[in-house]
């Protein structure tokens, strides 16, 4: 089963500059966005939980320079994005 992602109204203002300022990453981005709707656990996201004062946030990698951060319950399976942008942006 697929996971519900939510995009809040701050993430897409973000998102629409991050994509902007980055039309490279465009189709890899949308390509993690697939990947974290259909197993947000791919090795390739290298997802992993926030610690400090992002604890309860995860991130997962867009490539090795760039990250989204986001909120994720397994449980409800919906992911809720807060941040995309390079690794000093987002952390």
């Amino acid at each position: 089963m697929p996971y519900k992602l939510i995009f809040p109204g701050p993430y897409r203002k973000r998102e629409k500059e991050f994509l902007k300022k980055h039309p490279d990453l465009r189709d890899r981005y949308f390509k993690t966005l697939l990947l974290l709707e259909q197993n947000p656990m791919h090795p390739s996201l290298r997802l992993h939980p926030l610690k400090g004062r992002l604890t309860g946030l995860h991130s997962a990698s867009i490539s090795m320079q760039y990250r989204i951060s986001l909120e994720l319950e397994i449980r409800e399976q919906t992911i809720v994005f807060v941040a995309v942008g390079s690794h000093g942006e987002v952390y």
